[in-house]
């Protein structure tokens, strides 16, 4: 439940005329909670005297911010969507723990329905290597069984196993990656929209993502990859594999005409 001071609240009603929930009502000057609510967090940061907060979550993490002087600068912010790579070719350096941790940040910083934030974060990195052998040696098992139920990921998946078995350094499932991230989530787009803001967070640290489907249909076939990710009953919303490029790109790549109805 959120929590509010009373003694400082001055009752000025910007928490009741936001609340999505009606969760909060103003009576006798004093704003009150008066049924559950989901916990957004908007009276927290539109209270102008900072009168509430949600003790569950954690406080000491939220910041103050003037909306007259922050400005995010829409030339600079659709010029880095522009730029982005998906990376395959990463150097061996390793993203450190601080800015992996601000990397994430930005994934659960994300919105999400109804607020849930139902999100679970697994990062592979520091036993990478160890997930890595276990991928591949869980590939005959995923290829006997898409061999009746889907031909054409048989296909593939039988390409990129030879190509293993032939060269364990021609990896075409994790590539050289320094990182692997799952994002499991009840509600799919939750996971999604966290994804999209991890990696505009990993570019601006200098790093680069690469979205990966094949993983994504690796895990769902085996039992044995997602028992050792600790996914549990979630869906998988995404794979990435994350690290700092090798290459350098000079230019945007060209896309097709946009093709929007406007009404």
């Amino acid at each position: 439940m959120i929590h509010i001071d009373l003694e400082a609240c001055t009752g000025c009603r910007a928490c009741e005329k936001d609340c999505p929930g009606r969760a909060i009502q103003v009576t006798d000057g004093k704003a009150r909670s008066v049924k559950k609510c989901i916990l957004c967090g908007h009276c927290v940061a539109i209270c102008p005297q900072n009168a509430v907060s949600i003790p569950d979550y954690d406080m000491e993490d939220v910041e103050e911010y003037d909306p007259k002087t922050f400005h995010l600068n829409p030339d600079t912010y659709l010029h880095a969507v522009k730029f982005r790579r998906s990376i395959r070719n990463f150097t061996d350096k390793p993203i450190s723990r601080d800015k992996m941790e601000q990397i994430l940040k930005a994934g659960r910083y994300t919105a999400t329905a109804r607020n849930s934030q139902d999100c679970r974060f697994i990062l592979v990195q520091e036993r990478l290597e160890e997930f890595r052998n276990l991928v591949w040696q869980e590939m005959p098992e995923v290829l006997r069984h898409l061999q009746t139920e889907d031909r054409s990921w048989h296909y593939l998946f039988s390409r990129f196993y030879e190509k293993y078995q032939q060269n364990p350094a021609d990896d075409t499932l994790l590539f050289n990656c320094t990182s692997f991230l799952v994002i499991a989530a009840d509600n799919l787009l939750d996971g999604g929209l966290a994804a999209s803001n991890i990696e505009n967070m990993a570019v601006a640290e200098g790093a680069g993502v690469l979205y990966s489907g094949y993983m994504m249909r690796m895990l769902q076939e085996s039992s044995t990859l997602k028992k050792w990710l600790e996914i549990g009953d979630r869906h998988i919303s995404c794979c990435m594999l994350l690290g700092y490029p090798r290459m350098t790109y000079r230019r945007t790549a060209p896309r097709r005409k946009a093709d929007i109805i406007w009404k």
